[in-house]
């Protein structure tokens, strides 16, 4: 595996992106501000994850996905160790926000992440349509965030 910092030319990266967040609107608020970290397994793009400083203190990963043929081999975990290593240094928390799915929220509590606060309504708000994930449409936005020290 190997994990590249991409800087420039983001647009390309738009295909896997809109499977972390399905609406081209909202990855463009973010993805100027962001450095997308892309990972490859024998030089086939699997995963991506962009990530964005907060303040001094907090970094906040504004999309992690995974092209689905390779979900579930464990390469979100590993861009998101990536991530959480090469952030610990210069920051102290890590940050997103997810839907209410329950796999999901599992899987970053798992990682050490812990639900912080809830923003209500925030995919009918800010959506141009309903987004669904496993046939239940989402509302409300869940944040968690993790420890960096």
């Amino acid at each position: 595996m190997e994990i590249r910092k991409i800087c420039s030319n983001k647009t390309d990266f738009m295909d896997i992106l809109l499977i972390g967040d399905e609406d081209g609107a909202m990855i463009n608020k973010y993805l100027e501000s962001s450095i997308l970290f892309v990972l490859y397994d024998n030089n086939i793009l699997t995963s991506i994850c962009a990530v964005m400083e907060i303040d001094s203190e907090i970094v906040e990963i504004k999309n992690i996905a995974t092209y689905p043929e390779y979900q579930n081999k464990g390469y979100a975990s590993a861009l998101l160790d990536f991530v959480c290593n090469k952030y610990r240094e210069n920051f102290k928390t890590l940050i997103l926000g997810t839907g209410e799915n329950e796999s999901t929220l599992n899987f970053y509590k798992k990682r050490g992440f812990v639900q912080t606060r809830r923003v209500k309504n925030f995919f009918i708000d800010n959506y141009s349509h309903p987004i669904f994930e496993n046939g239940k449409q989402l509302i409300d936005m869940i944040y968690l965030e993790k420890s960096l020290v």
